[in-house]
């Protein structure tokens, strides 16, 4: 097989807040010109790196938003979130869950810091995803796969070398929790320092890795420094990954959905009208209730 070779690697860009409870750096779309369609059908990445966020008596946050026509993904490394949405879905999101939640025709949302993490202060880490979906899946009724840590399955590397957690799609022949509407691979490589391991999608899979911790090598050739964002090439199946030291890596993959992409702050869509319609839809009333 013919290796996947990187295009580009970003360094986190400045970041800013999220509401008051998230602190991100944007990876996608960025001002680096990584466009949404770049990257399909990932096509939005808020990275909270490492923050410590003092004690506080109120939950910080985000307050109720909508959101039609894609996932949301939020992965935590640290700290903890509370959410709660317009179809009765309610949880908190510890540390090495994930939530899975598909607005699709429409859902309102909100998320905040889990009642005593934020009570307590802490480290706070984590990545928000979107994930497109196809034009004919984005208006199905909303649904919400909450996946705990001792759910996701994960794949023991040989010689003490660490783990993958495979969230979504497959490592190998270990599938993953998440059930997703078109080809998504989405994983976890938790590595021991000197660790080498191989991954291999699809040369036309837009492919990505995001450095959560540590530092890590990229075909025996490119240095990625933790927070920073590795763009693959669409050409080649194979790479390698050698972890410089402990390290935790966000691998990411997927098949683009080639269609055309009309976004508007909480809504993509396929059309103009279809964002307009989304905009009406929610001034109806049509995503349901939650209370602020």
């Amino acid at each position: 097989m013919k290796t996947k070779k990187v295009e580009k690697i970003f360094a986190p860009q400045s970041p800013h807040f999220v509401g008051d409870g998230f602190r991100v750096h944007n990876f996608i779309p960025s001002a680096y010109g990584l466009s949404m369609q770049r990257m399909n059908p990932f096509i939005m990445m808020d990275y909270n790196s490492k923050f410590y966020f003092p004690p506080s008596p109120e939950p910080k946050g985000v307050g109720v938003h909508p959101h039609r026509g894609f996932e949301t993904v939020t992965i935590a490394y640290k700290g903890k979130v509370a959410h709660h949405d317009s179809a009765g879905n309610s949880g908190v999101i510890g540390e090495g869950d994930v939530q899975w939640m598909t607005a699709a025709s429409g859902i309102l949302h909100k998320e905040y810091h889990e009642e005593e993490f934020s009570k307590a202060g802490g480290d706070f880490q984590m990545v928000q995803l979107w994930v497109n979906l196809p034009a004919k899946d984005k208006m199905s009724s909303p649904k919400y796969q909450g996946i705990a840590n001792d759910k996701i399955n994960k794949v023991a590397l040989p010689n003490n070398s660490g783990l993958i957690e495979v969230i979504a799609g497959q490592y190998k022949d270990v599938k993953g929790a998440a059930v997703t509407f078109s080809p998504v691979h989405l994983q976890n490589a938790k590595l021991n320092e000197g660790a080498q391991v191989e991954f291999s999608f699809p040369a036309e899979y837009n492919t990505a890795v995001l450095v959560i911790e540590g530092g890590v090598k990229v075909n025996d050739a490119e240095i990625a420094a933790t927070n920073h964002f590795v763009l693959f090439q669409n050409e080649g199946e194979e790479f390698v990954i050698e972890a410089l030291e402990n390290s935790i890596v966000l691998v990411l993959s997927g098949a683009p959905i080639n269609e055309p992409i009309a976004a508007h702050g909480p809504f993509v869509m396929n059309t103009r009208a279809e964002l307009v319609q989304a905009m009406e839809d929610f001034n109806m009333g049509k995503f349901g209730y939650l209370e602020d």
